[in-house]
Order: structure tokens, then C-alpha cells, then sequence
């Protein structure tokens, strides 16, 4: 299988935030190549607000990894740093979405991709904005900047203090 180039949120609100999103990029960086790395940015949760503020980024992944085995290893990342899926909109150490993988557009019982709330999140498009302005979302054929451009609320959207340097994680 020829290398793929992938899109990954990463998202953390329990703990050392900022260490759980970058042990995550070196793991990452574990299952290919990390192109590109986004600022961090501070997010309000979605769906569950009583619980702490988010750290989110997005990284641009370069893999030979087929989608499931992708979304597997990511899985197991998410755990090692002590991600438990008892329940969704929990708070976690360490959230890994899938948000594109190439032009690819799958639906199966286990895995959607693109992600498919992807174009509602300022948390995903923000960052994912800031390394990849022009990528094309497969299924509405518009820039991640135009998705962004069309939210209505990025206000509790806000830079983190610094970057997760794609130079420290390889």
C-alpha cells in the first residue's frame, strides 16, 4: 500500500494537557511520518460543559497504515495515556479523530471518514486551518478555510501559549 496523507484532531482536558498532545505526536510519529503540526489551541468542551477546558491541535500524518489499522493504533495511543470509552463527551487525557484520510470518504460500523461532525467544530477547523488552509473536504468539495469562514462561532476558540514543534517529535 502506498503512504496515505491523513488529518488528525487531537484534543486533551484531563491532566498535563499539553504533555498528553505531545506524547501523542511522538506516538504519532511512531505510525509515520508527522508533516505538520498546527498551534494549540484552548477549546470549551462540547456537549458535556461542566468540565475543563480542552487543549486541541491538528497534525498532518503521512502513513502506510489502511484506515482501520490507523484508527486501531490510534486507539491504543489513546489509551496508553489513560483514555478509557466508557461513555462519550467524557473528559479524557488524550482524544485521536480521524478528520481525512486522502480523498477518501468511508462509512462502516466502525469508522467514518471524513469524521463526520468535522464541518460543525471550530475546534477541528481552526487548527486544521492553520496547516491546511486549502485541503479539500471530499463530501462538501470546499477549503477548510471556506468551512470555517462558514461557523457561525469560533469564540471560545483561542491560541494556547505556544506549538507543538513538528522538529521536537521525530
Amino acid at each position: 500500500m502506498s503512504e496515505a496523507n491523513v488529518y488528525l484532531g487531537l484534543g486533551a482536558n484531563l491532566g498535563d494537557r499539553r504533555a498528553n498532545l505531545r506524547a501523542g505526536l511522538t506516538a504519532l510519529g511512531r505510525l509515520g511520518t508527522v508533516l505538520a503540526v498546527s498551534r494549540i489551541y484552548e477549546t470549551q468542551p462540547v456537549g458535556c460543559p461542566e468540565q475543563p477546558p480542552f487543549l486541541n491541535l491538528a497534525c498532518h500524518l503521512r502513513t502506510g497504515l489502511s484506515p482501520h489499522s490507523l484508527l486501531t493504533a490510534t486507539q491504543s495511543v489513546e489509551r496508553s495515556l489513560g483514555r478509557c470509552r466508557a461513555s462519550p463527551n467524557k473528559p479524557r487525557e488524550l482524544d485521536i479523530d480521524i478528520l481525512l484520510y486522502d480523498d477518501l470518504v468511508l462509512s462502516d460500523s466502525v469508522l467514518t471518514i471524513p469524521h463526520p461532525r468535522m464541518t460543525e467544530r471550530a475546534f477541528v477547523l481552526v487548527p486544521l486551518a492553520d496547516i491546511a488552509p486549502e485541503l479539500r473536504h471530499p463530501r462538501r468539495d470546499m477549503t477548510v478555510a471556506v468551512l470555517l469562514r462558514r461557523l457561525h462561532d469560533t469564540h471560545w476558540v483561542r491560541p494556547y501559549d505556544g506549538r507543538c514543534d513538528v522538529r521536537t517529535i521525530r
